[in-house]
């Protein structure tokens, strides 16, 4: 008897700001990537709406879907129990029960219709370890950082195995493997309290003035495709308008002719989220037998600071969108911006090539 033939698989990463997705070809090539705002803790319809953004163009029909998820303890849900479970219940709403998949971390993927209390945790936040299971079939000896736009995740793989010391948000945070900050929603007073500005060492305001996505529009960083949160004050996402931004945490008076203070400001900031990032990958890197030996690995949109940290260290630095084989040229938003989306579409695949 013939086997059925392998469907294309579409992977969803369910943020609590952001939803991605990667499409997967029969053959397992990216052939789609897609990131929509998704404000998750102002309700659910927000995210119904980012899925009918992402798939306007697309024709989902005959596909498999895979769910990972870390929205699950938004402000609009009481806990991760109803969180998991309503978010399971959004997307079956669009593409049925019987067409998706939920990634369970180490056991696996769990038909959505037979998700249970039971499953909670184990789906609960578990994006990051589909993106680090993908990369430890491939890259024996590395470190996972993957730099999004409100946290980072940092885990160490040694002889293509996941050294994991923990699995949930709390545990992962004892452990320093998540560090809540990223390159677009972290409010600047999460990274740095006291600055050198204009020649002094000087307090910074702890209001939310700011976020990085202000300093790395002035560094010139920021893709404009990622950048796509609301800004502090709600005004526009101009360099000028950034700079501003920047200025009210130093109580400074702004004026544009200061420009190269301004920039210099924001270099400062830079090099502070960056050296932060780096002591976390440190503290992590250096539990490893062999440190020299392994492999920067870099994913999301923040991932331009590991790079840099490789070339600053010596190390070798790979990028996520090498693991995966991709049918689309020169997208704007690639594998490694949407990691998570991208390596829970192939790991199903992998898993079941040929579903009934």
């Amino acid at each position: 008897m013939r086997s059925a033939p392998a469907s294309r698989i579409a992977g969803w990463d369910v943020g609590g700001a952001h939803l991605k997705l990667a499409l997967l070809n029969a053959g397992g090539e990216i052939v789609g990537v897609g990131q929509a705002a998704c404000p998750l803790w102002k309700g659910l319809d927000y995210l119904h709406d980012a899925v009918a953004e992402l798939t306007a163009d697309l024709d989902l029909r005959g596909c498999r879907h895979a769910l990972t998820m870390t929205g699950e303890l938004v402000d609009c849900f009481s806990g991760r129990e109803q969180g998991v479970a309503a978010i399971v219940d959004a997307m079956c709403r669009h593409y049925g029960a019987e067409n998706i998949d939920v990634f369970a971390g180490l056991r696996g993927f769990v038909p959505a219709g037979r998700v249970s209390s039971a499953d909670c945790m184990d789906i609960a936040s578990a994006n990051w370890l589909a993106s680090v299971m993908l990369a430890a079939k491939q890259i024996p000896d590395a470190l996972f950082v993957d730099i999004g736009s409100t946290t980072t995740d940092i885990v160490l793989i040694e002889r293509s195995q996941p050294r994991i010391q923990g699995f949930t948000d709390y545990q992962r945070l004892v452990s320093g493997e998540l560090v809540y900050t990223g390159v677009v929603r972290t409010p600047v007073m999460a990274v740095a309290q006291q600055a050198e500005f204009n020649g002094r060492q000087m307090g910074l305001m702890a209001e939310l003035f700011a976020t990085m996505a202000d300093v790395y529009r002035l560094t010139g960083d920021l893709n404009a495709v990622h950048d796509q949160s609301e800004t502090a004050d709600g005004a526009e996402k101009t360099a000028l308008a950034s700079a501003r931004r920047l200025s009210r945490l130093t109580g400074y008076e702004f004026d544009a002719a200061d420009w190269p203070l301004w920039l210099a400001f924001a270099a400062y900031l830079k090099h502070s989220q960056q050296q932060k990032l780096g002591e976390a990958c440190r503290k992590i890197l250096n539990s490893a037998k062999q440190p020299q030996g392994c492999v920067l690995l870099g994913a999301g949109v923040g991932r331009f600071l590991i790079k840099q940290l490789a070339a600053d260290w010596g190390l070798v630095y790979r990028d996520f969108t090498e693991l995966l084989p991709s049918a689309v040229d020169d997208a704007e938003i690639d594998a490694g911006d949407c990691a998570p989306a991208a390596a829970v579409a192939h790991l199903r695949h992998v898993m079941n090539p040929n579903p009934l």
